[in-house]
């Protein structure tokens, strides 16, 4: 998978809207920046969002898939959750590594 053509894609789509600063609802509450992959590998406030090799305990992951209380399922506010091909890419590039390429 590449962070470029693959990932970038699906956050743009999804998520950049609420995680980019100055004034995203989820950047100002968690401080998740999404802009670009050193700043969502920064990760929150509250510690890294991805665990490269480990999309089982990687924060964003849970949050995607679903595997949080509804309330804090991602992306945030929208009746529609990711599609399962947008899921399966993100999970396979984290247990991939998470790389930049």
């Amino acid at each position: 998978m590449s962070f470029q053509r693959d990932i970038y894609p699906i956050l743009e789509n999804n998520c950049l809207a609420c995680h980019t600063p100055p004034q995203g609802k989820g950047y100002l509450k968690t401080r998740l920046n999404m802009q670009s992959y050193e700043t969502l590998m920064q990760g929150t406030r509250y510690g890294p969002v991805i665990l490269p090799g480990d999309s089982r305990h990687s924060i964003l992951n849970m949050l995607v898939e679903g595997r949080v209380d509804a309330s804090m399922r991602m992306p945030h506010g929208r009746d529609e959750p990711l599609t399962r091909n947008e899921i399966e890419a993100l999970q396979l590039w984290v247990e991939q590594g998470a790389r930049n390429n």
